[in-house]
Protein backbone atom coordinates (compact mmCIF):
# COMPACT_ATOMS: atom_id res chain seq x y z
CA UNK A 1 0.00 0.00 0.00
CA UNK A 2 1.18 3.31 -0.97
CA UNK A 3 0.27 6.51 0.97
CA UNK A 4 0.77 9.92 0.48
CA UNK A 5 -0.09 12.13 3.67
CA UNK A 6 -0.22 16.30 2.99
CA UNK A 7 -0.46 18.68 5.35
CA UNK A 8 -0.54 23.00 5.03
CA UNK A 9 2.37 23.47 7.95
CA UNK A 10 4.64 21.85 10.59
CA UNK A 11 3.17 24.32 13.39
CA UNK A 12 2.84 23.06 16.78
CA UNK A 13 -0.73 21.51 17.53
CA UNK A 14 -2.73 18.25 17.85
CA UNK A 15 -2.74 17.47 14.08
CA UNK A 16 0.62 17.92 13.03
CA UNK A 17 1.78 15.48 16.04
CA UNK A 18 -0.99 12.97 15.53
CA UNK A 19 0.54 12.69 11.47
CA UNK A 20 4.03 12.86 12.87
CA UNK A 21 3.08 9.94 15.29
CA UNK A 22 1.23 7.76 12.79
CA UNK A 23 4.38 8.15 10.21
CA UNK A 24 6.78 6.77 12.92
CA UNK A 25 4.57 3.96 13.00
CA UNK A 26 4.12 3.25 9.53
CA UNK A 27 8.51 2.72 9.46
CA UNK A 28 7.60 -0.52 11.75
CA UNK A 29 4.74 -2.02 9.02
CA UNK A 30 5.46 -4.20 6.00
CA UNK A 31 4.29 -3.82 2.63
CA UNK A 32 3.32 0.29 3.29
CA UNK A 33 5.56 3.24 1.81
CA UNK A 34 4.66 6.31 2.34
CA UNK A 35 5.45 9.90 1.46
CA UNK A 36 4.53 13.06 3.77
CA UNK A 37 4.15 16.31 1.85
CA UNK A 38 4.52 19.63 3.54
CA UNK A 39 2.90 23.30 1.60
CA UNK A 40 4.36 25.54 4.07
CA UNK A 41 8.28 25.52 5.31
CA UNK A 42 7.51 25.35 8.64
CA UNK A 43 8.93 22.83 10.65
CA UNK A 44 8.55 23.12 14.69
CA UNK A 45 8.74 19.27 14.97
CA UNK A 46 12.56 18.45 13.65
CA UNK A 47 13.45 15.92 15.79
CA UNK A 48 10.43 14.16 14.60
CA UNK A 49 11.74 14.09 10.69
CA UNK A 50 15.02 12.39 10.75
CA UNK A 51 12.90 9.66 10.42
CA UNK A 52 10.07 10.59 8.40
CA UNK A 53 11.10 10.82 4.22
CA UNK A 54 9.09 14.43 3.71
CA UNK A 55 8.96 16.65 0.74
CA UNK A 56 8.67 20.50 1.03
CA UNK A 57 6.41 21.14 -1.80
CA UNK A 58 5.78 24.81 -3.07
CA UNK A 59 2.45 25.81 -4.51
CA UNK A 60 0.60 28.89 -5.40
CA UNK A 61 -3.16 28.90 -4.32
CA UNK A 62 -5.75 31.36 -4.07
CA UNK A 63 -9.45 30.84 -4.38
CA UNK A 64 -11.13 34.45 -4.59
CA UNK A 65 -14.47 35.34 -4.68
CA UNK A 66 -13.72 38.81 -6.54
CA UNK A 67 -10.16 38.82 -7.19
CA UNK A 68 -7.78 36.77 -9.05
CA UNK A 69 -7.86 33.28 -8.91
CA UNK A 70 -4.49 31.57 -8.74
CA UNK A 71 -3.83 27.81 -8.99
CA UNK A 72 -0.67 26.46 -9.69
CA UNK A 73 -0.52 23.12 -8.08
CA UNK A 74 2.13 22.00 -10.71
CA UNK A 75 4.74 20.63 -8.21
CA UNK A 76 1.95 18.72 -6.10
CA UNK A 77 0.65 17.16 -9.42
CA UNK A 78 3.98 15.55 -10.34
CA UNK A 79 4.99 14.18 -6.99
CA UNK A 80 1.30 12.58 -7.18
CA UNK A 81 1.74 11.34 -10.52
CA UNK A 82 4.99 10.46 -9.89
CA UNK A 83 4.56 8.52 -6.59
CA UNK A 84 1.25 6.57 -7.65
CA UNK A 85 -0.69 6.62 -4.85
CA UNK A 86 -3.03 4.10 -3.03
CA UNK A 87 -4.65 6.70 -0.54
CA UNK A 88 -4.30 10.28 -0.40
CA UNK A 89 -4.88 11.45 3.22
CA UNK A 90 -5.04 15.69 3.93
CA UNK A 91 -4.78 17.27 6.98
CA UNK A 92 -6.17 20.69 7.66
CA UNK A 93 -8.24 22.53 5.23
CA UNK A 94 -5.51 24.76 3.46
CA UNK A 95 -3.86 21.19 2.33
CA UNK A 96 -7.65 19.27 1.90
CA UNK A 97 -8.33 22.25 -0.95
CA UNK A 98 -4.94 22.20 -2.49
CA UNK A 99 -5.08 18.94 -2.31
CA UNK A 100 -7.72 18.31 -4.73
CA UNK A 101 -7.10 20.74 -7.13
CA UNK A 102 -4.75 18.15 -8.25
CA UNK A 103 -6.88 15.38 -11.13
CA UNK A 104 -5.89 11.77 -9.09
CA UNK A 105 -8.60 9.11 -9.89
CA UNK A 106 -6.65 6.17 -9.01
CA UNK A 107 -6.34 6.76 -5.40
CA UNK A 108 -8.93 6.36 -2.70
CA UNK A 109 -8.97 9.93 -0.67
CA UNK A 110 -9.06 10.90 2.84
CA UNK A 111 -10.41 13.81 4.65
CA UNK A 112 -9.26 14.38 8.62
CA UNK A 113 -11.64 16.21 10.45
CA UNK A 114 -9.27 18.12 12.89
CA UNK A 115 -12.00 20.64 13.76
CA UNK A 116 -15.61 21.42 12.61
CA UNK A 117 -13.96 23.86 9.95
CA UNK A 118 -16.07 26.45 9.37
CA UNK A 119 -15.64 26.13 5.54
CA UNK A 120 -18.44 23.06 5.45
CA UNK A 121 -21.33 25.02 7.14
CA UNK A 122 -24.53 24.60 5.53
CA UNK A 123 -25.54 27.38 3.47
CA UNK A 124 -27.95 29.80 5.21
CA UNK A 125 -29.47 33.63 4.96
CA UNK A 126 -26.80 35.26 6.77
CA UNK A 127 -24.38 33.61 4.62
CA UNK A 128 -24.81 35.97 1.80
CA UNK A 129 -24.93 39.33 4.22
CA UNK A 130 -21.88 37.80 5.83
CA UNK A 131 -18.26 38.43 3.96
CA UNK A 132 -16.41 34.97 5.77
CA UNK A 133 -19.36 33.00 5.53
CA UNK A 134 -19.84 33.47 1.81
CA UNK A 135 -15.92 33.01 1.26
CA UNK A 136 -16.59 29.83 2.91
CA UNK A 137 -20.04 28.58 0.60
CA UNK A 138 -17.64 29.36 -2.31
CA UNK A 139 -14.70 27.31 -1.13
CA UNK A 140 -17.05 24.20 -0.08
CA UNK A 141 -19.01 24.34 -3.64
CA UNK A 142 -15.69 24.61 -5.02
CA UNK A 143 -14.26 21.85 -2.93
CA UNK A 144 -17.47 18.99 -3.72
CA UNK A 145 -17.08 19.74 -7.37
CA UNK A 146 -12.97 18.58 -7.00
CA UNK A 147 -14.51 15.91 -4.55
CA UNK A 148 -16.71 14.31 -7.20
CA UNK A 149 -14.01 14.76 -10.39
CA UNK A 150 -11.40 12.27 -7.68
CA UNK A 151 -13.79 10.04 -7.21
CA UNK A 152 -15.07 11.30 -3.74
CA UNK A 153 -13.37 11.33 -0.48
CA UNK A 154 -13.77 9.63 3.24
CA UNK A 155 -14.18 12.28 6.33
CA UNK A 156 -12.17 11.20 9.79
CA UNK A 157 -13.64 12.67 12.32
CA UNK A 158 -11.87 12.48 15.74
CA UNK A 159 -15.22 12.79 17.85
CA UNK A 160 -18.72 12.56 18.05
CA UNK A 161 -19.06 16.01 17.61
CA UNK A 162 -16.88 16.80 14.82
CA UNK A 163 -18.70 13.51 13.47
CA UNK A 164 -21.91 14.85 14.19
CA UNK A 165 -21.10 18.14 12.22
CA UNK A 166 -19.70 16.32 9.79
CA UNK A 167 -22.35 14.40 9.09
CA UNK A 168 -24.96 17.25 8.33
CA UNK A 169 -22.43 19.25 6.03
CA UNK A 170 -20.86 16.85 4.04
CA UNK A 171 -23.31 14.78 2.13
CA UNK A 172 -23.39 12.08 0.70
CA UNK A 173 -19.89 11.37 1.92
CA UNK A 174 -18.95 8.84 4.75
CA UNK A 175 -17.89 10.06 7.42
CA UNK A 176 -15.91 7.97 9.86
CA UNK A 177 -15.38 7.96 14.12
CA UNK A 178 -11.82 7.42 14.65
CA UNK A 179 -10.70 9.07 17.90
CA UNK A 180 -6.87 10.49 17.42
CA UNK A 181 -4.62 8.89 19.28
CA UNK A 182 -0.76 9.83 21.56
CA UNK A 183 2.57 7.55 21.99
CA UNK A 184 1.59 6.49 24.84
CA UNK A 185 4.94 5.33 26.60
CA UNK A 186 6.03 8.73 25.40
CA UNK A 187 3.70 10.30 28.62
CA UNK A 188 3.28 7.46 30.67
CA UNK A 189 5.15 7.04 33.95
CA UNK A 190 4.44 5.93 37.22
CA UNK A 191 2.83 8.47 39.30
CA UNK A 192 4.32 9.12 43.12
CA UNK A 193 1.26 10.51 45.38
CA UNK A 194 3.56 12.99 47.37
CA UNK A 195 2.55 14.10 51.11
CA UNK A 196 3.73 17.59 50.24
CA UNK A 197 1.64 20.92 50.30
CA UNK A 198 1.45 22.78 47.09
CA UNK A 199 -0.55 21.76 44.18
CA UNK A 200 1.23 21.68 40.87
CA UNK A 201 -1.40 22.12 37.71
CA UNK A 202 -0.36 22.66 34.46
CA UNK A 203 -2.48 23.10 30.95
CA UNK A 204 -0.68 23.52 27.66
CA UNK A 205 -2.09 24.54 24.41
CA UNK A 206 -1.81 27.64 21.70
CA UNK A 207 -2.42 30.83 23.62
CA UNK A 208 -5.43 31.83 21.15
CA UNK A 209 -9.33 32.90 22.41
CA UNK A 210 -10.74 29.76 22.25
CA UNK A 211 -8.31 27.80 24.77
CA UNK A 212 -9.26 30.57 27.19
CA UNK A 213 -6.37 30.47 29.55
CA UNK A 214 -7.17 34.03 31.05
CA UNK A 215 -9.95 31.67 33.19
CA UNK A 216 -7.23 29.87 34.43
CA UNK A 217 -6.29 33.38 36.01
CA UNK A 218 -9.95 33.36 37.70
CA UNK A 219 -8.85 30.34 39.12
CA UNK A 220 -5.93 31.19 40.33
CA UNK A 221 -7.46 34.03 42.60
CA UNK A 222 -9.61 31.22 43.68
CA UNK A 223 -7.40 28.79 45.03
CA UNK A 224 -5.42 32.00 46.59
CA UNK A 225 -8.07 33.52 48.35
CA UNK A 226 -8.79 29.88 50.10
CA UNK A 227 -5.18 29.71 50.79
CA UNK A 228 -4.19 27.08 48.72
CA UNK A 229 -0.60 26.76 47.93
CA UNK A 230 -0.04 25.80 44.56
CA UNK A 231 1.76 26.71 41.31
CA UNK A 232 0.32 26.48 37.59
CA UNK A 233 2.54 25.58 34.56
CA UNK A 234 1.25 27.57 31.07
CA UNK A 235 2.90 25.75 28.37
CA UNK A 236 2.28 27.21 25.12
CA UNK A 237 2.73 30.25 22.76
CA UNK A 238 0.55 32.55 20.80
CA UNK A 239 -1.45 36.21 19.61
CA UNK A 240 -2.96 35.80 23.46
CA UNK A 241 0.25 35.14 25.82
CA UNK A 242 1.03 39.09 26.31
CA UNK A 243 -2.54 39.93 26.93
CA UNK A 244 -2.72 36.93 29.63
CA UNK A 245 0.82 37.63 31.02
CA UNK A 246 0.15 41.23 31.41
CA UNK A 247 -3.26 39.97 33.44
CA UNK A 248 -1.12 37.69 35.91
CA UNK A 249 1.04 40.31 36.55
CA UNK A 250 -1.67 43.30 37.62
CA UNK A 251 -3.09 40.19 39.55
CA UNK A 252 -0.36 39.36 41.84
CA UNK A 253 -0.13 35.78 40.23
CA UNK A 254 2.94 36.11 38.58
CA UNK A 255 4.45 33.66 41.85
CA UNK A 256 1.80 31.33 41.09
CA UNK A 257 1.66 31.27 37.41
CA UNK A 258 5.09 30.38 35.22
CA UNK A 259 5.22 30.87 31.67
CA UNK A 260 7.12 28.45 29.92
CA UNK A 261 6.44 29.71 26.48
CA UNK A 262 6.83 26.44 23.74
CA UNK A 263 8.16 23.40 24.85
CA UNK A 264 9.73 20.21 23.22
CA UNK A 265 9.28 17.90 26.78
CA UNK A 266 6.05 18.44 27.42
CA UNK A 267 5.52 15.12 29.24
CA UNK A 268 7.98 16.38 32.18
CA UNK A 269 6.08 19.04 32.83
CA UNK A 270 3.20 16.91 33.31
CA UNK A 271 5.11 14.04 35.40
CA UNK A 272 5.99 16.99 38.03
CA UNK A 273 2.46 18.03 38.08
CA UNK A 274 -0.42 16.81 40.03
CA UNK A 275 -4.06 17.55 37.96
CA UNK A 276 -4.57 19.03 34.33
CA UNK A 277 -6.25 22.01 34.22
CA UNK A 278 -8.07 22.39 30.46
CA UNK A 279 -10.27 25.55 30.14
CA UNK A 280 -10.97 25.54 26.37
CA UNK A 281 -14.27 27.18 25.21
CA UNK A 282 -14.14 24.86 22.26
CA UNK A 283 -12.35 21.25 21.77
CA UNK A 284 -12.68 19.14 19.11
CA UNK A 285 -11.32 16.30 21.19
CA UNK A 286 -7.79 17.15 23.34
CA UNK A 287 -4.69 15.14 22.98
CA UNK A 288 -3.02 16.98 25.72
CA UNK A 289 -5.80 15.42 28.28
CA UNK A 290 -4.75 11.80 26.50
CA UNK A 291 -1.26 13.13 27.41
CA UNK A 292 -2.02 13.93 31.08
CA UNK A 293 -4.07 10.76 32.06
CA UNK A 294 -0.97 8.86 30.36
CA UNK A 295 1.12 10.73 32.53
CA UNK A 296 -1.10 10.43 35.05
CA UNK A 297 -2.70 13.24 36.07
CA UNK A 298 -6.66 13.33 36.75
CA UNK A 299 -7.95 16.33 34.42
CA UNK A 300 -10.56 19.44 35.17
CA UNK A 301 -11.62 20.24 32.69
CA UNK A 302 -14.40 22.59 30.87
CA UNK A 303 -16.93 21.80 28.47
CA UNK A 304 -15.49 22.21 25.09
CA UNK A 305 -18.27 19.52 23.38
CA UNK A 306 -15.47 17.73 21.97
CA UNK A 307 -13.49 16.41 25.16
CA UNK A 308 -16.84 14.77 25.93
CA UNK A 309 -15.68 11.54 24.28
CA UNK A 310 -12.26 11.29 26.82
CA UNK A 311 -13.76 12.26 30.28
CA UNK A 312 -15.74 9.22 33.01
CA UNK A 313 -16.82 11.52 35.49
CA UNK A 314 -15.31 11.17 38.39
CA UNK A 315 -13.00 8.62 37.06
CA UNK A 316 -10.38 9.88 35.00
CA UNK A 317 -11.33 13.81 36.02
CA UNK A 318 -14.37 16.10 36.40
CA UNK A 319 -15.99 17.98 33.07
CA UNK A 320 -17.63 21.48 34.50
CA UNK A 321 -20.17 22.45 32.38
CA UNK A 322 -20.29 26.73 33.61
CA UNK A 323 -17.34 28.48 33.27
CA UNK A 324 -17.38 29.54 36.91
CA UNK A 325 -13.94 29.70 38.66
CA UNK A 326 -15.16 28.99 42.37
CA UNK A 327 -16.93 25.86 40.68
CA UNK A 328 -12.98 24.65 39.51
CA UNK A 329 -11.46 25.80 42.56
CA UNK A 330 -13.28 23.94 45.14
CA UNK A 331 -13.45 20.49 42.48
CA UNK A 332 -9.28 21.04 42.21
CA UNK A 333 -9.38 21.31 46.31
CA UNK A 334 -11.84 18.31 46.95
CA UNK A 335 -9.66 16.30 44.84
CA UNK A 336 -6.30 17.15 46.43
CA UNK A 337 -7.53 16.89 49.83
CA UNK A 338 -9.25 12.91 49.12
CA UNK A 339 -5.65 11.41 48.78
CA UNK A 340 -7.33 7.83 48.18
CA UNK A 341 -9.50 9.25 45.34
CA UNK A 342 -6.60 10.92 43.75
CA UNK A 343 -4.55 7.67 43.46
CA UNK A 344 -8.00 5.65 42.16
CA UNK A 345 -8.43 8.58 39.51
CA UNK A 346 -4.40 8.95 38.80
CA UNK A 347 -4.21 5.17 38.06
CA UNK A 348 -7.75 5.11 36.32
CA UNK A 349 -6.51 7.54 34.32
CA UNK A 350 -3.44 5.97 32.92
CA UNK A 351 -5.19 2.53 32.43
CA UNK A 352 -8.13 4.88 30.09
CA UNK A 353 -5.64 6.29 28.18
CA UNK A 354 -3.35 3.48 27.23
CA UNK A 355 -6.17 2.55 24.61
CA UNK A 356 -5.51 5.69 22.37
CA UNK A 357 -1.79 4.32 22.06
CA UNK A 358 -0.87 5.51 18.36
CA UNK A 359 -0.20 1.97 17.61
CA UNK A 360 -3.75 0.33 17.21
CA UNK A 361 -4.61 3.37 15.96
CA UNK A 362 -2.15 3.34 12.83
CA UNK A 363 -3.69 -0.73 12.55
CA UNK A 364 -7.11 0.67 12.38
CA UNK A 365 -6.38 3.16 10.12
CA UNK A 366 -4.66 1.32 7.90
CA UNK A 367 -7.94 -1.35 8.26
CA UNK A 368 -10.06 2.20 6.73
CA UNK A 369 -7.37 2.50 3.81
CA UNK A 370 -7.89 -1.23 2.56
CA UNK A 371 -11.95 -1.78 3.07
CA UNK A 372 -11.78 1.83 1.25
CA UNK A 373 -9.37 0.24 -1.75
CA UNK A 374 -12.05 -2.87 -1.58
CA UNK A 375 -15.01 -0.82 -2.06
CA UNK A 376 -15.91 -1.47 1.73
CA UNK A 377 -18.01 1.53 3.19
CA UNK A 378 -15.76 1.06 6.85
Amino acid sequence: MKILYIINRLGRGGAQRLLLDTCKQLNNKNNVEYRLLILEDLNEYKEFLDSVPYTIVKVNFKLSLFGRKIFDVSALQSIINEFDPDIIHSNLFFSEIVSRTCNYTKAKWFSHCHDNMPQFQNLCFSSFTNKTKLTNYCEKRYLFKRYKMNGGTYFIAIGEDTKKYFEKTAKPYTVIKLINAIDYNKFFKSKNILNKSQIVLTNTGSFVNKKNQKFILDIAKELLKRGIEFKINLLGAGPDLKAVKEKAILAKLDNQIIFHGSVNNVQEYLWESDIYLHTATYEPLGLVLLEAMAAGLPVVTLDGKGNRDLIEQGKNGYMIYEQDAEVFAQTIIDLWNDKQKYLEMSTYAQEYAKQYDIKPYVDKLLVLYQNAIDGKSK
